[in-house]
C-alpha cells in the first residue's frame, strides 16, 4: 500500500467534512473548499479522522491513492490554517505597493505592472516583501509563480522577484570569463 495514502488525516474539531460519493466539501473557520475526486477512490470519515482507500493494486489506483490523500489533507489544512507564500523584490528602484486588492509592481520596466488576485487570494505588502495567502494551496502557489514571472531573478546581477530564501546562482559574466579558471 502507498505509505502516504494509508496515513489517516486528522480532522480538527472546528472543521466539518461532508462526503457525497466522490465530491468532498470541507468547511472551517477560514472558509469553505470543495473538490471532486476520482470515482475509484473511496473517502470515509471515522472518529475525527479521514481515510482514503483504493479498490485494487493497479498502477493507476496506487498513483491516485497518495494524491487523493494529499489533496484532501491540503483542503483540511487550508480551511483551518490557510497557506501563504512570501516573495521579495531585489534591485535598485524596485518597488511594490498595494492599491485596493491589486499589486502595483515597478520592476525596471518603462511602466508599472498591475497584478490582480483571483477570488480567495489576498496580498500583503511590507517594504519589499509580498505575502500571497489563501485557502487553496494550489492557487496560492500558482499566483505566487505568476507574480515571480513578472520579472524573474537575473542570473548575472540577481535583480528581480524571488521567493524568500531562494538562492540564485550568479554567473561570472564577461569579466569573469576573460580571467579563466585556475586550478
Amino acid at each position: 500500500m502507498s505509505r502516504v495514502g494509508r496515513n489517516p488525516i486528522p480532522i480538527p474539531p472546528e472543521v466539518k467534512l461532508k462526503i457525497e460519493g466522490n465530491k468532498v466539501e470541507v468547511e472551517g473557520p477560514k472558509g469553505k473548499l470543495s473538490r471532486i475526486f476520482h470515482p475509484d477512490m473511496e473517502i470515509s470519515e471515522v472518529s475525527e479522522k479521514a481515510y482514503v482507500l483504493r479498490p485494487s493494486d493497479k498502477w493507476i489506483h496506487r498513483s491516485l491513492h497518495g494524491l487523493t490523500r494529499t489533496l484532501l489533507a491540503n483542503m483540511i489544512n487550508g480551511v483551518s490554517k490557510g497557506f501563504e507564500k512570501d516573495l521579495e523584490l531585489q534591485g535598485m528602484g524596485y518597488r511594490v505597493q498595494r492599491q485596493g486588492e491589486k499589486l502595483i509592481l515597478q520592476v525596471g520596466y518603462s511602466h508599472p505592472v498591475e497584478v490582480s488576485p483571483p477570488p480567495g487570494i489576498s496580498f500583503e505588502v511590507s517594504g519589499n516583501r509580498i505575502r500571497v495567502s489563501g485557502l487553496d494551496k494550489e492557487t496560492v502557489g500558482e499566483v505566487a509563480a505568476q507574480v515571480r514571472r513578472v520579472h524573474p531573478p537575473d542570473h548575472y546581477k540577481g535583480k528581480g522577484i524571488r521567493y524568500v530564501g531562494e538562492r540564485i546562482r550568479l554567473k561570472p559574466g564577461k569579466a569573469g570569463k576573460a580571467v579563466g579558471k585556475k586550478g
